[in-house]
């Protein structure tokens, strides 16, 4: 497995693998830290592509200024050594300065979405999303980039800038990874001490009982709502960032539960920000 450190790097690797037998190439996008829920994204793009490409790059843009870009898990060896056993073929980990010359002056910004769930509690990250993730289909031409529906809201974004700007690239969602008693899988698992970890199985517990509420037939938009907001109060250490349901397309409120819609959340435990979702019905 190889590691490439520039643009030119990258884009040279996979236009000799394209050439070489019409290969295809997989993108995975990553910020590094990487985990189950990473490791079923190569797999999946191990199983679907010729080859494939791992990014590691923790983004700066993506972060607001009190956030944690500083001290965010950087533990790259290990992160190779799972890359590699899970089929990537090259590890791209450039430099902020690689991706950000000096003078950089160009930014993407999916106007309206940029600004739902996520995006509403941290301005600017979606900028910061769309770009680098613009950067990386550039450098890499990749036939499709792998993400995870954890992050449901940004694959949302992502979707609506590859269709804006007829980018080639294909954009695979693969199902949320979760730990054996339902915590959704996130590098910022870290973050938590073991009294954190488990108040941070309330966010999978209020998304159990909304796929459950769903099952037995209830639609209403308020039900959904008060019955999250009840099991979210049973646990005071918990401050709630956002419950929603809403167009996946588009981010926006839907009135009634219907097959299709998202259910997201976010919520701090502690000083940790986390967030999941479910695809209803």
């Amino acid at each position: 497995m190889e590691i490439l450190r520039t643009v030119a790097e990258l884009r040279q690797w996979s236009r000799e693998e394209r050439n070489d037998g019409g290969n295809t190439i997989g993108l995975v996008p990553t910020m590094g830290a990487l985990h189950a829920g990473h490791a079923s994204l190569i797999r999946a793009a191990h199983a679907s592509v010729g080859f494939v490409a791992v990014s590691i790059f923790v983004n700066p843009t993506q972060f607001g200024p009190n956030e944690d870009y500083a001290v965010y898990p950087r533990t790259f060896e290990a992160d190779c050594a799972l890359a590699k056993a899970e089929g990537a073929n090259v590890i791209f980990a450039p430099t902020v300065e690689e991706l950000y010359p000096a003078g950089a002056a160009t930014f993407i910004e999916v106007e309206g979405l940029s600004n739902r769930l996520d995006g509403a509690s941290r301005p600017g990250h979606f900028r910061g999303v769309s770009t680098v993730v613009a950067k990386l289909l550039i450098a890499s031409e990749a036939d499709r980039a792998f993400f995870g529906q954890k992050d449901a809201a940004q694959v949302a974004v992502l979707r609506r800038m590859v269709a804006d700007l007829r980018v080639a690239t294909k954009i695979v969602v693969c199902p949320i990874v979760r730990e054996p008693d339902g915590l959704a899988l996130s590098s910022r698992n870290l973050y938590l001490s073991p009294a954190e970890r488990t108040q941070a199985l309330t966010l999978s517990r209020v998304i159990r009982q909304a796929e459950a509420t769903v099952a037995a037939g209830e639609r209403r938009v308020h039900v959904l709502m008060e019955a999250a907001r009840k099991t979210f109060a049973a646990e005071p250490a918990i401050r709630v960032d956002y419950i929603e349901l809403v167009n996946w397309a588009t981010l926006e409120p839907v009135e009634t539960a219907a097959p299709g819609s998202l259910f997201a959340v976010a919520a701090w435990v502690g000083a940790t920000r986390l967030i999941d979702n479910t695809i209803l019905g």
